[in-house]
């Protein structure tokens, strides 16, 4: 009796054709990348990539999990790592400058320039969760820095992760612009100085 794998095995890797279709998909969003791009992209066929990844929206969703902890994993560390909410919330905004700027990939973020006139209501609403997540984040990051009388009792803690999750979204597209990285940390360090005292 046999035990040998069944079926022809795979003749390519999946982790390189996943970070391919993360480019397709980083370049291009959601709606506009088809099938055809993504074949052609990844250097497979059409069966090849429905039989490892299943149809467009799951290859999309294994993707957006790729990016979430590579790419995307700065703000996560930042929040881990920098002492402070405000070291915390300056790192993420400057290593975004970098990251969104880096001639390695695509421009921008992913999961906010993916979604650009996606007329998938799932898809959309997955990277509407993730950024809503995001901005959680933000506010329970200057919430624990409040509490730690780092910032004023009365920091309307949610307006301004919202104020920090616009300032990223802007730099975003500013990046897909053509924003050169320095001039992306300009915005970074103007943000900060908005950034609440609790000097009187």
């Amino acid at each position: 009796m046999t035990t040998g794998q069944r079926g022809r095995p795979r003749s390519f890797d999946r982790l390189t054709a996943l970070e391919q279709a993360t480019m397709a998909f980083w370049e291009h969003g959601y709606e506009t990348t088809s099938v055809a791009d993504l074949t052609r992209a990844m250097g497979i066929s059409a069966p090849s990539l429905y039989a490892a990844f299943g149809d467009k929206k799951a290859l999309f969703e294994e993707v957006v999990e790729a990016y979430a902890v590579s790419y995307g994993a700065y703000g996560g560390r930042a929040f881990e790592e920098e002492p402070t909410a405000r070291g915390a919330l300056g790192r993420m905004l400057r290593e975004a400058a970098g990251i969104f700027t880096d001639p390695a990939h695509p421009r921008g973020c992913l999961m906010i320039s993916a979604a650009t006139n996606c007329s998938n209501p799932e898809v959309e609403q997955t990277l509407r969760e993730r950024r809503a997540r995001n901005l959680a984040s933000f506010e329970a990051r200057i919430r624990r820095g409040v509490d730690a009388g780092e910032l004023p009792a009365c920091t309307d803690t949610g307006t301004l992760a919202r104020l920090y999750g616009a300032v990223l979204q802007g730099m975003s597209q500013q990046a897909r612009d053509g924003a050169t990285r320095a001039e992306l940390e300009a915005v970074a360090e103007a943000a900060m100085r908005s950034w609440p005292t609790t000097e009187s």
